[in-house]
């Protein structure tokens, strides 16, 4: 029977085989790259392969005559170290060579285009419809199309560099090979918008750049290879009727994620987004920003029949009806007094935050001019004016903009001489006396400057009161008088 002792040393040569073989793989790494250099130590050396320790877990293997000298004997023995160029690896076997040269790249080569490995090339130079790509001292094709994921600023642009290529074709014995870029740079893009998508969420506001400008939006890059679109209505707060106008290719812009949604391709997602909501809805923040009365600037974003709608914040639009356009004309279309981007100033008339309306008046900014009315136009002032319209009972004259007066027909045949008034045409200038002034009413009645009563009036108004003989001269003093007054 086996002692206690003994036993407890029999256990201990298993114990301790585990624990070397698990001390010998934990320092061994998972795998090596094509056309790295490695130093390691021969294992055993076969009939036609030589076994090399590669410092991972799988072994290497290097063609026993590739070895060997020019008498056909291999100089080495195991235990001996090498250092040598690995140019396959298909997850079971390390291939290894001497030199990426010759036979060797070759093999390398096919066993990389076998193995969709991907393989380090140079960029020589641009040739027609791609360029000359050199690969372990091997010349290969890359059509233009597969250097990149996008078309390149400058052709040769990437002349000269080294990337990673992955053969798509090896034909007659390596003398045509063609490889690409694009497909490996597509494979690690996939991978890194899928690893970017777990964490995508909707309210998400990312930094981006504008890569296509439509009439409906514009396309932005949130992620390399990952577009969203930012629909003409989200551009911003304000009426946008051309994206072009606001975005350009190549701009960096501020966006929120509005929706994740899969897209009809396979494997697709289309991600709507907004820039208008990253700063938030302007009609939050309307109440106290306006008051009733005050004078504003704004822009015209467009026309109705009933009038026309102007922006007075980014966002904010109010509506200026075709009554409240003017004091000195009657306005039968806005487009009469504005026009679509014209800036023009406003009063508030009416707020209501609830209904998101704005009430704006053109006319009460420009000023009514009937307020000194009854200032300026005393009874018994000569005044000179112009005909608008005759009427069956009188004719219409404008004093100045705005205030027009009615000399009644029954007033021109009391004249000196009525029919040389009754040949005067809409648009012709006449005299007239201020009769009866009621502002309240807006009406003036008026009477010829060459009237019977003429005298009368001068008496009446005393002989401090000047006669204004034009209608330009009398409007200087109307100003000076309010300019006077301030």
């Amino acid at each position: 029977m086996m002692s206690e002792e003994k036993l407890d040393n029999a256990e201990k040569p298993g114990e301790s085989f585990a624990e070397l073989f698990e001390s010998y793989n934990v320092h061994k790494t998972e795998r090596v790259q094509i056309g790295e250099r490695i130093r390691g130590k021969i294992i055993s050396i076969g009939k036609d392969m030589i076994y090399v320790d590669t410092g991972t877990k799988i072994d290497g293997v290097v063609e026993k005559n590739e070895l060997a000298d020019e008498n056909g004997l291999v100089p080495y023995k195991e235990g001996d170290e090498l250092e040598l160029y690995v140019v396959s690896y298909d997850g079971s076997e390390i291939r290894l060579s001497k030199a990426v040269t010759g036979a060797g790249s070759l093999n390398m080569l096919r066993d990389a285009f076998e193995n969709s490995i991907s393989v380090e090339g140079k960029v020589k130079g641009q040739i027609k419809g791609g360029y000359q790509v050199e690969i372990a001292q091997q010349r290969a094709f890359c059509p233009i199309s597969q250097v990149d994921v996008r078309p390149a600023d400058s052709p040769d642009q990437h002349v000269g560099k080294s990337y990673l290529f992955l053969i798509t074709q090896f034909e007659e014995g390596g003398r045509n090979i063609v490889v690409s870029r694009r497909e490996l740079l597509k494979r690690d893009q996939e991978k890194a918008i899928s690893k970017f998508m777990k964490g995508l969420i909707v309210g998400a506001e990312l930094d981006g750049k504008v890569t296509r400008v439509m009439p409906y939006g514009a396309f932005v890059e949130i992620f390399p290879g990952l577009e969203g679109l930012v629909h003409v209505s989200e551009v911003s707060w304000s009426r946008v009727e051309k994206p072009g106008e606001v975005l350009h290719n190549g701009e960096f812009i501020r966006v929120k994620v509005l929706a994740i949604e899969k897209g009809e391709k396979r494997n697709s997602v289309k991600i709507s987004l907004s820039m208008k909501r990253i700063t938030g809805d302007p009609w939050e923040q309307v109440e106290g920003k306006f008051q009733v009365g005050e004078k504003l600037k704004g822009k015209v974003l467009r026309c109705a029949a009933f009038g026309a709608f102007v922006e007075i914040a980014p966002g904010i639009e109010g509506l200026v009806h075709v009554s409240e356009m003017s004091y000195t004309k009657r306005v039968l279309k806005p487009e009469e007094v504005v026009q679509v981007g014209e800036s023009v100033a406003v009063v508030v008339k009416e707020i209501d935050i609830s209904r998101r309306r704005v009430s704006l008046s053109i006319k009460d900014a420009e000023g009514d001019p009937w307020l000194d009315v009854s200032e300026k136009y005393q009874v018994g002032l000569s005044v000179s004016g112009m005909i608008e319209r005759k009427e069956k009972f009188g004719y219409f004259i404008s004093i100045e903009p705005g205030v027009t007066g009615l000399l009644p027909i029954s007033k021109i045949k009391n004249s000196h001489k009525p029919g040389e008034i009754e040949k005067l045409k809409p648009g012709d200038t006449i005299t007239v006396l201020i009769e009866e002034v009621h502002p309240s009413e807006r009406k003036i009645t008026l009477s010829p400057g060459d009237s019977k009563e003429e005298e009368g009036w001068k008496d009446f108004a005393g002989s401090g009161q000047k006669k204004a003989s034009v209608f330009g001269e009398k409007l200087q003093q109307a100003l000076q008088k309010n300019k006077d007054k301030s």
